[in-house]
């Protein structure tokens, strides 16, 4: 690619990058001016003492002295790849992590006020890993609180004060060696990541005081350092008053939750802080570099712009003195950066001084990653680079199951990967800003970043005590805003700033939203709580509804794109009407997305595990995965103002194994669209949904499926369809012999090359086109009946007045009916039992509620259902000579629910089939409960547990989370049908069934068929066994108790699974099983091989 450079340089102050400007910024400010003062021990109920000492937040970088990249060796000069190296290869940083000298106490008043002095013997001293939270660790126990502050129920709200009792206060001890090569070289101390606050000593010497538990604190420890040993101490407590800001919906934990070392530099020339803003001008083809660098002392800075090969691209040189180098760099038509195709440059920045002789000396060299890309709000629109990008996002707390907010580097690319293949495109980091590291790996691998400051007062709710309207907040809001800011700038990845969350709007979020805007026009700033008013460019509700979103969209007098910042809460089994949402999306075009809440259960294990134990979670069984010990909030002692598993609300579980739901997720959010044009001919057409990348890389890969079997294939390895394009295609299978089939086509987009984190041949994208229909199965009750032609078998019909039963036997087959239930007693074939002993075959119309049910209260709205009661009227039996059938029909009054049930079983002797048609014939007038499901449940031998079915799957589905699902014929077992939600509750249940097959290990069972699709499970639970009752129950999936049965559940409807919200919000009307007239008719047919 050929490109040209044109450099300018100013050394005035930093010019305001405006949104989508090339003019250089104004001049970076120090946010916290610090003063060396003692502690007074009242800092942490304090909330005009946020920081003592702290040097003021910069951007990510990591500065390497000139002999950490150049050496002199046999007389010549040997150079370091810098723009590849690690700090820790650094002779100038040092790890403070590893093992640590701990004093942990439960109560602040407990605390030991001497533990930083360096004659104190803490030989008795218990030790504690950094990172490290306390309470992964057996110190205190995690606590979940969602709404409301850490100490609800036990502590009156009055800031700035915070409690006493029960505040853990956790003492850090360790002796470290300072390089002799680090003389007299100033020493900064850098903890990454220490909830809530941090008091730092060294050698017995106050070095500093900091709050914001989510960002960097870093002092200057040089004046109390000494060569050799020297002793770093610090004290941290689990609430100060900064905790009523971080009073976010998640494991409230304590302790180092990120990396700590020290690092050492030149003490009167070094780069302070570099601010790099992009631009593209000339209709987004060209790019600018604003480049601000802040240098303490005078120097010389050259400014290099690699391509990922290692090419120079760019250069610029200037000096700096005790100020701020301005620099303008435009690069003619650079690789861009976005999610879909993320490149990224290397700018190195060299500061050298001045020798006498007027050469220069190299002092130290700087890499920042960089990414050409513009950000703009324009016509309603949020644009990346031009286009109107769609939002596939998702919120991400940092939690593992074992190190609590301590995660590897491991496990965040792990998270990438999966947000991979997941399609998520975007991610929102609720509700504090993450790791260092996770913006690298988004800039590196390309995930959209709504970056949220570490700013959530939820506790106050919303009135006029919120945090948002007091005074003695506006200081900490503020410097929240800041250290954000000012910490995450330089990532192209970042392309939203979001001020918090739930602390309502006020004007102390306006004074942040003014301050970012005078930092940064280059990116939009969003927060939920200023609606669609002042203090937002984008419309980010949460949990809107599918039909607001739908109003908003149409009205002409919406401001501005609305992207949901929460939405499709995922708790337990949820993630309905995804679609509807995704169909609105695609439908209008100020709709532009949303955040899933959220991206990985939160649960913990109850034993802690070495992280990342479990580390190929997806090729575990259902089963396997149930057996795993997780728990949620309340699980871990009484002080815990639990909101239950309202932390279980992944995509994902806590080990990254694919929760049911993450599967319509990655389908409603793939990039890839096929539809069919011609069916006849094979002709289907091709979208390419992405807004910066062709197909090139793809491969389209189809099958015919007859019946469910896969009949033709193939591959059309060229379908090169530009980014927002769509072209057609002819897929070459041949229907001149399918007749009297159902016909689907199957096709995959795979990736024909790996890319990055991403296989050669992984699926990226799949749908399932109608090809042919099949009116009707065949095995309705007629069809059945005249499939009763040729030798007729004799049955024997057994119907006396005071038997038990009503009989019917042949050679092969006897049904027994209860004369009092009106139910099958026994249903035997072949002289074995297609029955449980004890079980019998009876309507059902109550599921295990799920989260989202508890949440709607519809465990009680629909309570009717649950167990009805059915007075049986009469039994009448039929006998059909000319048919050879005999019917056995159970009438049944069912006064809770005004209505007449009629049971029909009809036995055709010829082919040992029964057709049972169950049927509600409801009230006109009544006013009764919507129901969960209308089918009925057979309770079979517990080792008749084999499944064979044609319909969706493999993966359970529900009317409203279904398309992810292709129709086909899959396998289970019935231990691994049950998805091990963590909270027990409806599960397994799978539909559009033309056929479903129940058998033991030995091929013995049934099949069972109807003209309609239906609903089916096979499960290995009874339903009061999943069921909490009236209110939910600190159950526990791995605790279950198995049933005696293989309980088989077919139902004729079944209610949605909802996903708008799971605390109010029923399946869309279009989801729902309203009261009224119903039925339910399907064949069993007994199986024997």
């Amino acid at each position: 690619m050929k490109q040209r450079l044109f450099v300018t340089l100013s050394l005035a102050g930093l010019a305001m990058a405006t949104f989508g400007a090339t003019k250089p910024k104004t001049a970076i400010k120090s946010l916290n001016k610090t003063t060396i003062q003692q502690p007074t021990y009242t800092e942490w109920h304090d909330l005009q003492v946020n920081a003592i000492n702290r040097f003021p937040l910069h951007t990510n970088f990591f500065t390497y002295p000139a002999d950490d990249w150049v050496s002199e060796k046999d007389g010549k000069i040997v150079s370091k790849d810098i723009l590849h190296m690690n700090k820790t290869e650094s002779k100038y940083f040092l790890s403070l992590d590893g093992t640590w000298k701990f004093y942990w106490v439960a109560n602040a008043d407990q605390r030991p006020t001497d533990f930083y002095k360096e004659d104190l013997d803490d030989s008795n001293w218990k030790t504690m890993n950094v990172p490290g939270n306390w309470e992964m660790n057996g110190f205190g126990d995690p606590e979940y609180v969602n709404n409301g502050f850490a100490w609800r129920g036990h502590f009156d709200q009055q800031p700035p004060a915070v409690p006493t009792k029960d505040n853990h206060v956790g003492s850090y001890r360790r002796i470290i060696d300072i390089p002799a090569n680090w003389d007299g070289k100033q020493v900064i101390a850098h903890f990454g990541s220490v909830t809530s606050n941090i008091y730092l000593y060294v050698n017995g010497k106050f070095a500093g005081y900091a709050e914001d538990s989510k960002v960097a604190a870093e002092f200057d420890i040089t004046p109390y350092l000494k060569k050799g040993k020297n002793l770093i101490a610090f004290q941290t407590f689990r609430w100060c008053d900064g905790s009523w800001d971080e009073d976010q919906d998640f494991w409230r934990l304590s302790g180092v939750a990120r990396e700590s070392y020290l690092f050492a530099r030149d003490a009167q020339l070094h780069l302070e802080d570099i601010r790099v803003t992009p631009d593209l001008v000339n209709n987004y083809k060209d790019g600018v570099l604003n480049i601000s660098a802040k240098v303490k002392g005078t120097g010389k800075l050259n400014f290099i712009l690699f391509d990922k090969e290692g090419k120079q691209v760019a250069t610029a040189t200037g000096l700096a003195k005790n100020g701020t180098a301005n620099i303008t760099m435009n690069v003619e038509n650079p690789h861009k950066w976005n999610a879909e195709t993320p490149y990224l440059y290397t700018l190195q920045v060299s500061l050298s001084s001045a020798l006498k002789n007027g050469n220069m000396k190299s002092a130290s060299m700087t890499p920042v990653k960089v990414g050409f890309r513009k950000v703009e709000i324009k016509n309603k629109q949020f644009l990346v680079n031009g286009q109107p990008v769609l939002i596939k996002g998702a919120n991400r707390h940092e939690i593992d199951p074992d190190g609590g907010y301590v995660l590897s580097m491991e496990r965040m690319i792990q998270d990438i990967k999966i947000m991979k293949r997941l399609n998520i495109n975007a991610v929102r980091t609720c509700h504090y800003p993450d790791d260092p590291r996770w913006y690298e790996l988004c800039d590196e691998y390309g995930i959209y970043v709504v970056a949220e400051a570490n700013q959530e007062s939820h506790g106050f709710q919303y009135g006029d005590d919120a945090a948002a309207k007091k005074p003695m907040f506006a200081k900490q809001i503020l410097e929240r805003n800041q250290h954000n800011v000012s910490m995450y700038f330089n990532h192209p990845s970042v392309v939203t700033w979001s001020m918090g969350n739930e602390t309502v709007m006020g004007d102390n979020f306006l004074q942040a939203y003014k301050w970012i805007k005078s930092q940064d026009q280059s990116r939009p700033v969003q927060y939920e709580q200023a609606c669609r008013g002042e203090g937002t460019d984008i419309f980010c509700p949460m949990y809107y509804p599918v039909s607001a979103c739908e109003k908003y969209a149409k009205d002409p007098n919406s401001p501005m794109p609305l992207i949901q910042c929460e939405y499709n809460h995922t708790m337990g089994n949820s993630g309905g009407n995804l679609k509807d949402y995704w169909d609105l999306i695609r439908k209008y075009p100020i709709l532009q997305g949303g955040f899933d809440w959220d991206f990985v259960d939160q649960g913990l294990h109850r034993k802690v595990l070495k992280p990342m134990t479990i580390k190929n979670p997806e090729k575990m069984s259902n089963e396997e995965l149930r057996k795993i010990e997780y728990c949620y909030g309340g699980d871990y002692n009484n002080y815990d103002p639990s909101d239950n598993n309202f932390n279980c609300n992944g995509i994902i579980g806590p080990d990254r194994q694919l929760n049911p739901h993450a599967y319509e997720v990655a389908y409603q959010y793939q990039n890839i669209w096929a539809k069919m044009v011609n069916a006849e001919k094979g002709e289907v057409s091709v979208y390419n949904e992405n807004f910066f990348r062709d197909l090139n890389n793809y491969a389209l890969a189809w099958s015919l499926i007859e019946d469910g079997v896969e009949t033709q294939n193939g591959t059309i390895a060229d379908i090169d369809v530009a980014a927002q394009q769509t072209k057609n295609f002819t897929i070459p299978y041949d229907l001149s012999k399918v007749k009297g089939k159902e016909v689907f086509l199957n096709i995959d987009f795979r990736l024909k090359k790996a890319e990055p984190l991403m296989e050669a041949g992984q699926i990226v994208a799949y749908v399932q086109l109608a090809v042919k229909e099949k009116k009707c199965c065949g095995h309705c009750a007629d069809n059945m009946a005249k499939a009763q032609n040729g030798k007729k078998v004799k049955a024997k019909l057994i119907d006396k007045k005071g038997e038990e039963d009503i009989t019917v036997t042949t050679p092969d087959l006897t049904v027994k009916v209860n004369r009092t239930t009106g139910l099958i007693s026994e249903y035997t074939y072949r002289g074995k039992s297609l029955l449980g002993e004890g079980g019998t075959l009876k309507p059902n119309f109550w599921r295990a509620p799920t989260d989202n049910d508890f949440g709607a209260g519809l465990q009680k709205k629909f309570q009717v259902w649950k167990n009805p009661v059915m007075n049986l009227k009469g039994v009448a039996v039929e006998k059909d000579k000319k048919a050879n059938t005999i019917s056995i029909c159970a009438t049944y009054e069912m006064p809770e629910v005004k209505g007449e049930l009629e049971i029909d079983y009809l036995i055709m002797p010829n082919t040992g089939a029964m057709k049972v048609s169950q049927e509600f014939d409801a009230s006109d007038d009544a006013k009764v409960s919507d129901l969960f499901r209308f089918g009925m449940l057979m309770q079979l031998p517990y080792d008749m547990d084999k499944s064979q079915y044609y319909g969706r799957g493999p993966i359970e589905n529900y009317s409203d989370r279904e398309d992810c699902m292709r129709i086909g014929i899959y396998s289970a077992d019935a231990d691994n049908q049950y998805f091990p939600y963590i909270r027990p509750q409806e599960s397994g249940t799978k539909g559009d069934m033309r056929w479903w097959n129940q058998t033991d290990a030995s091929g013995f069972g049934f099949k069972v068929k109807s003209c309609k699709p239906f609903y089916a499970s096979a499960i290995h639970f009874d339903t009061e066994e999943l069921d909490d009752g009236d209110d939910k129950d600190q159950r526990h999936s791995f605790n279950l108790k198995k049933s005696k049965f293989t309980n088989l559940f077919l139902d004729a409807e079944h209610s949605g699974v909802a996903g708008e919200n799971s605390w109010g919000a029923w399946p869309l009307e279009k989801y729902r099983l309203h009261y009224g007239d119903k039925n339910f008719t399907f064949v069993l047919i007994p199986l024997d091989k």
